[in-house]
């Protein structure tokens, strides 16, 4: 039996939080959608990990970027699941590399296909922290 949705946004989180950047990576699908926003203001001011990216290979990239952040702390404080999306509440307090440490309350929307897999990333965040500790 297949996972539901919130099973699997668990799983990236535990395996998030042991490094198994290849197990995320096979739970999202072929051609996920990572930070598709219409308008960012993170993006427009260029910053690299908030970068709009399609497909494995590019999330990849992402987490390659994420592997050099020091993260002083990472919790999950709360996860609501829906049929097709998981939203997740989270606090981060991180310093990018060659950047200013932040200190943010976020959410991150996962949403599904089909076929259970990943198929969008949407992170709600305080961009103005994003774009300032670049």
């Amino acid at each position: 039996m297949a996972m539901s949705p919130l099973e699997t946004v668990q799983q990236v989180y535990a395996a998030f939080a042991r490094g198994d950047i290849a197990a995320i990576l096979g739970h999202l699908s072929e051609d996920v959608a990572w930070e598709s926003w219409a308008d960012n203001s993170a993006q427009k001011a260029g910053v690299p990990w908030m970068t709009a990216r399609t497909g494995r290979e590019a999330v990849g990239e992402f987490f390659s970027l994420i592997a050099r952040f020091e993260i002083h702390d990472f919790r999950v404080l709360n996860i609501m699941a829906g049929e097709r999306q998981v939203a997740a509440e989270f606090e981060i307090d991180a310093t990018p590399p060659g950047g200013k440490r932040y200190r943010d309350q976020e959410m991150h929307l996962w949403t599904f296909d089909g076929e259970g897999k990943i198929c969008r990333l949407r992170h709600y965040l305080d961009t103005a922290k994003h774009i300032a500790s670049v």
